[in-house]
């Protein structure tokens, strides 16, 4: 089953990161607030995971060959892990700037026009933000995912920050705008976080998420009605497309048509639930003591 290019959806990313960071170094420049400083160096992250994510997804597109005969899926993996990473450096910056700002505070100029501008680029991220994270799910891809998450991250950190800024305009206490930018840092510490976590765990062949999981055991107790059992089932992600092994114990009466008919049924459902997913399934007579005993990784 073949699924439509997602590099649309990164270029758009691209577009919305360049015109955020235009618009956001504007309003930097107009207000000299660190904590909008901060939020342009994110939107600099934005744009460098995205034109990652291009590279990446060029990649996980490209079918099996020779050398790669689980596909390329993994490929977003590195993207997404590479957002993160990002992210964490985007957020020692901010601080560093935040440190030196609280320690030298400065006044705000022009801060309802850098405002406005501020309150735009926020606008863009969240209708971007919307579209690549619905796309990511709906398509089960973690870089669309990853970045549609890191935008809608950066439109809560855009608010924080316009509030912060508003509130030094109207109290005076220069104060607030750098302790601003270090919560700042602080949230998008937490969101590179989770990115790296959830890419390390997509490279080291981490199960299927609890949901899917239950809806590949809901077809499996399904057969047990018919006389057989299953056992040593696993299963993995690549990118968009899952893996499940497991055994399928029937009558050892069986003919070798009657089983591989049932079981073309069973890997049938599981497709259904689970698109893009790869069954791999070892026929075994239920009778047989050695069909218990192999429940192992190495067997």
């Amino acid at each position: 089953m073949s699924s439509p290019s997602l590099k649309p959806y990164v270029w758009l990313s691209i577009a919305a990161a360049l015109a955020t960071i235009a618009l956001k170094g504007v309003a930097w420049l107009l207000t000299g607030s660190v904590g909008l400083l901060s939020d342009a160096l994110e939107s600099l992250v934005n744009l460098a995971g995205a034109c990652m994510a291009l590279a990446m997804l060029s990649i996980a597109e490209q079918p099996e060959d020779e050398g790669h005969r689980f596909g390329h899926g993994k490929a977003e993996y590195f993207s997404s892990g590479f957002e993160g990473l990002l992210i964490l450096f985007a957020a020692v910056a901010i601080a560093l700037a935040a440190g030196e700002r609280l320690l030298n505070p400065q006044p705000l100029e022009a801060v309802g026009v850098g405002l406005t501008v501020s309150a735009i680029a926020a606008l863009i991220n969240l209708i971007v933000g919307r579209v690549l994270l619905l796309a990511g799910r709906r398509q089960r891809s973690i870089t669309l995912e990853a970045d549609g998450h890191h935008l809608l991250t950066d439109v809560w950190t855009s608010l924080g920050v316009i509030v912060g800024v508003g509130g030094v305009a109207l109290t005076g206490w220069l104060w607030l705008d750098p302790i601003l930018a270090l919560l700042v840092a602080g949230n998008i510490v937490r969101t590179g976080w989770q990115l790296l976590r959830r890419s390390a765990n997509g490279l080291m062949d981490g199960s299927l998420p609890p949901e899917q999981q239950a809806q590949v055991l809901r077809v499996l107790e399904s057969y047990r009605s018919q006389g057989i059992d299953y056992h040593a089932l696993r299963s993995r992600e690549a990118g968009a497309r899952s893996f499940i092994s497991l055994h399928v114990l029937v009558p050892g009466a069986w003919t070798v048509a009657r089983a591989h008919q049932l079981v073309e049924g069973l890997e049938g459902e599981l497709r259904q639930e689970l698109p893009h997913a790869s069954v791999f399934v070892h026929i075994e007579p239920r009778e047989d003591p050695a069909s218990h005993q192999d429940l192992g990784l190495d067997r």
